[in-house]
């Protein structure tokens, strides 16, 4: 599926995705998870794929769901849509996947970077899980992964706080692999690139498997509780009264 709010570009083994609607900071629509995991699925046995970097326009990575739009669809507890499609295509991947973020990396703009296997922070940016505030639990399998990156107490304060954290402790936790100066992020996504293409394509990917070797089907399990949980809250009170809330603080702004 097509949307101009993601632009996939292949070139010389890397399929490139980028997050193209800066105008609404990157928030990211139905129509656009079903072209992300279109993107990613069709990397999956392609031999000319080696590598896929994502990176978003603008000011921000990506500002999270667009919860109008998130709303006006919300699934059914037994329904399959976009999200989790994109969700279980980062999770099966079998190529490296390098991200480059910047400005707001918001809700699942933060936890889709836990499937990446690098990931370059400029310092300028800001990470949050909302998750509770907006009623909601977390996904993407944040709720395994991120404690075995961090350690439960700081998974938890995170969680559970919604505390935000800068480029510096995102590196500190895990949560990133590099940080960069404002505005290096694209020049040290190409130096990676480079890198990476330059090393054995088997090793590579080998290398990568064993690496992720024994987590997979935890990580799908995980992704189905969290996607069933996440289903059956967009229809509670809690939910309507944060997302409407947060709405009117927006208008406000």
């Amino acid at each position: 599926m097509m949307d101009e709010h993601v632009r996939v570009e292949r070139s010389e083994g890397v399929l490139a995705i980028t997050l193209n609607r800066p105008d609404r900071r990157n928030a990211i629509t139905i129509a656009m998870y079903a072209a992300l995991a279109d993107a990613i699925e069709s990397a999956a046995d392609a031999a000319d794929v080696r590598l896929i970097t994502i990176r978003g326009e603008g000011q921000d990575f990506a500002a999270g769901n667009d919860l109008a739009d998130f709303l006006q669809a919300a699934p059914r507890l037994d329904e399959e849509i976009p999200v989790w499609r994109f969700l279980r295509a980062l999770a099966s991947c079998k190529v490296p996947i390098v991200a480059a973020v910047h400005g707001n990396c918001v809700g699942i703009g933060t936890t889709m970077l836990l499937h990446c296997d690098l990931v370059i922070a400029e310092d300028n940016a800001r990470f949050s899980l909302p998750f509770v505030d907006l009623g909601l639990v977390p996904e993407a399998a944040s709720s395994l992964l991120l404690p075995r990156l961090a350690g439960h107490r700081q998974a938890s304060r995170l969680l559970l706080l919604c505390e935000p954290f800068g480029a510096e402790e995102a590196l500190q936790l895990g949560v990133v692999s590099h940080v960069v100066d404002a505005g290096a992020g694209q020049g040290a996504l190409a130096r990676i690139v480079s890198i990476l293409l330059a090393k054995p394509v088997e090793a590579l990917r080998i290398t990568r498997r064993l690496l992720r070797q024994g987590t997979g089907d935890e990580i799908l399990e995980r992704m189905k509780l969290e996607s069933s949980l996440f289903a059956e809250r967009l229809g509670s009170d809690e939910v309507k009264q944060a997302i409407s809330a947060f709405f009117a603080a927006r208008a406000k702004a």
